[in-house]
């Protein structure tokens, strides 16, 4: 007797139903979208408009106030209801401003060589070289930047006094040969980012470590340089706290320490002249202004290359 074999039916399963697919969004019209991109191009315009207003403004006053006479210093006004151009002529009376001008101007020029060569050497020697603690010591440079200015004021002019350069103009820009910890580790990230192949190939030429330094490293990082000296002269053109610590004759007064002592003959004699002041305070500002116009284009260049090493 043989037994017929079936085959099993497969599992009768409902097949799956193709699920509904969400609906796409309606697309715009070539209309709509010229419309909605206007929009947008207004909408950035017009914030770009405000706060290039919000900038420039301040700088728009400080002209105003300075072609003004004394009673309308602080109208508000833009354009200056009085113009009176003898604000200008009565500020080279007040003081040498001329020599102030050139102090500030030597005092910066040494300050930011100073601290770009000393920044730049001490971060190529932590981008380059392989040493125990490496990381510790970077750590260490780094961790001085917690440190409040006041608290190494007192013992650094104590230092200065006991060399006998208090009253001179060697403070204001010879610490900055001890380095920059901001620009130390700002150059050394662009160190880092140099292939280290071109390094072991020069040294196999016979290349010292000093020539890495001068003939491979500083000339492919011109753009950090750059922005280490301009941020650098900046700063010391502006600084006052270092002039009113270290300065007390007039003849090296810089042009901050000059102002203030302008404005403190204003007090002694009772009749603050603010048109003055602020003459002498536009004085002040515009070379910082010629310095970033010739500088703009390399400026520019070194922030965009900061932010590709970043």
């Amino acid at each position: 007797m043989t037994t017929e074999v079936r085959p099993v039916p497969p599992d009768t399963e409902p097949a799956p139903q193709p699920q509904a697919q969400a609906a796409a969004p309606p697309e715009l019209s070539p209309a709509g979208r010229r419309r909605s991109l206007g929009v947008a191009k207004v909408v950035r315009w017009l914030l770009l408009v405000v706060f290039s207003i919000a900038f420039v403004y301040p700088l728009v006053w400080l002209v105003s106030a300075s072609l003004k006479p004394k009673s309308q210093v602080f109208d508000n006004r833009v354009v200056p209801e009085t113009f009176q151009w003898s604000n200008f002529v009565e500020v080279w009376n007040a003081g040498p401003v001329l020599r102030w001008l050139m102090n500030s101007g030597v005092v910066s020029l040494m300050a930011a060589l100073a601290v770009t060569f000393s920044s730049a050497l001490v971060a190529f020697g932590f981008a380059y070289f392989r040493f125990r603690l490496r990381g510790l010591l970077f750590g260490l440079v780094l961790a001085t930047m917690m440190l409040p200015g006041a608290v190494t004021m007192i013992p650094v002019y104590l230092i200065w006094h006991q060399v006998g350069l208090v009253d001179t103009q060697v403070p204001l820009w010879a610490n900055n040969l001890f380095g920059s910890a901001f620009y130390i580790f700002l150059l050394r990230q662009f160190f880092l980012g140099i292939p280290r192949e071109l390094f072991e190939a020069a040294r196999i030429d016979g290349c010292s470590y000093f020539g890495l330094f001068r003939r491979i490293a500083l000339p492919l990082c011109r753009p950090a340089l750059i922005i280490v000296f301009i941020f650098e002269i900046q700063a010391s053109w502006s600084d006052l706290l270092k002039p009113l610590i270290y300065l007390q004759t007039e003849e090296y007064f810089t042009m901050p320490r000059g102002l203030k002592q302008i404005v403190d003959g204003f007090a002694l004699s009772g009749e603050y002249h603010w048109e003055i002041a602020m003459a002498a305070t536009l004085i002040a500002t515009l070379p910082m202004i010629v310095v970033f116009a010739f500088g703009q284009r390399h400026f520019m260049e070194g922030l965009a290359t900061t932010a590709k090493q970043g």
